[in-house]
């Protein structure tokens, strides 16, 4: 995501236009939704430790191909490689906590996850921001890089052995989605991060246009941001843990699609902006944790699988929210992708609300049709 605060500088230099470094964030995006399955399958034989660790090595491998692009074509190439070593990361992390935890904490466990990827927001993008500014956009993934060689040690050290998963090929997990109550509840996803994507994707020129900021400004705007984002992952595994996840998942949902519709409009004042911005950004990662725990309990069988998919369909999400959100601020200007991606998001709640009404599967929880959770 680090590439959202640096468009404009990223454009610059490659002599693209902004909406052609945004694909960047696409492409990733893609890239992750489909390699996250395939990669699971291809690598389920294997400890699930060393995986990780092989898997950070390529992730590091790509961010100095990143650092070193001497061209759009380059960096392109390096998104790549950074997408598809991330998403098996992603997922493992995921994975790997929901099992070390007993079952009433896997909620925060998983929320834990969710904060320490949120947190990333925090010190990320607006540090990304100011070490361009200082130093060039390059510089910020030699810092990742330094920050990938930093996690590999600690996994190596810290993390204990996890035992292979089972081989379930991609027809097995594809099959695993023939119910409507799940792929429902997956689309809660892709449209939840697509709403979200709409507009984030390009909020600094968002801010530009709103507010007027500049780059101090829109530094500070990201750190609001990623602060709320952390505690929204942090608040959504605790709440996660003692409200049923259902219901949560429509208040998070339908909440969030009414503050990205008012936020354009409360550009009058700063201290309302700001709130409305918090609570966007809070929401957007308290629905990940409510998610992947509504995913578990709804079909603990192939949790894994659910798990796995749902990462996959975030980036999906990802890559259809910055595409759509490339398409708006080229077409009609920066204001109108919040008002769009709150469309997006109208659209997540309803998928939300008829996943929940669906009746539970009884081969997955072993509950009369009618039964409920």
């Amino acid at each position: 995501m680090i590439i959202g605060g640096v468009l404009i500088y990223i454009a610059a230099d490659l002599h693209v236009s902004v909406s052609q470094t945004g694909q960047l964030i696409s492409v990733y995006s893609l890239v992750y939704a489909l390699a996250a399955p395939l990669l699971l399958s291809i690598t389920a034989r294997i400890e699930r430790k060393r995986l990780y660790i092989w898997s950070l090595s390529v992730f590091l491998a790509g961010c100095l191909i990143s650092s070193l692009s001497p061209n759009y074509a380059v960096l392109l190439l390096s998104r790549i490689v950074l997408a598809a070593s991330g998403s098996l990361m992603t997922v493992l992390s995921v994975t790997i906590a929901a099992k070390l935890v007993t079952k009433p904490f896997r909620g925060r466990a998983i929320g834990l996850i969710s904060m320490g990827i949120s947190g990333s927001l925090v010190l990320g993008v607006p540090i990304g921001i100011v070490v361009s500014q200082l130093l060039g956009w390059k510089a910020i993934f030699y810092l990742v890089s330094a920050l990938a060689a930093i996690t590999l040690i600690g996994v190596y050290t810290l993390l204990p052995r996890v035992a292979s998963e089972q081989v379930l090929s991609i027809r097995e997990q594809l099959r695993s989605l023939k119910h409507a109550k799940i792929i429902s509840a997956h689309m809660v996803t892709i449209l939840m991060l697509a709403g979200h994507l709409t507009l984030y994707a390009y909020l600094a020129p968002f801010l530009q246009t709103a507010l007027h900021l500049h780059s101090t400004g829109i530094s500070l705007v990201y750190f609001v941001f990623g602060i709320a984002a952390v505690m929204g992952g942090g608040i959504g595994g605790w709440v996660t843990d003692k409200w049923p996840s259902p219901k949560f998942i429509l208040v998070i949902t339908g909440v969030f699609a009414c503050a990205l519709f008012l936020l354009p409009f409360a550009a009058f004042s700063s201290a309302v902006f700001m709130v409305l911005l918090a609570l966007w950004s809070l929401l957007s990662w308290a629905v990940t944790p409510a998610q992947q725990q509504y995913l578990i309990r709804t079909a603990p069988k192939t949790s894994d699988i659910q798990l796995g998919l749902n990462s996959s369909t975030s980036h999906i999400g990802i890559a259809l929210g910055s595409s759509i959100g490339g398409l708006v601020i080229e077409t009609y200007g920066a204001v109108y992708n919040a008002w769009i991606g709150a469309a997006i998001a109208a659209l997540a709640f309803l998928c939300a609300v008829y996943s929940v009404a669906r009746p539970a599967i009884p081969e997955q929880t072993g509950m009369d049709p009618s039964g409920s959770h």
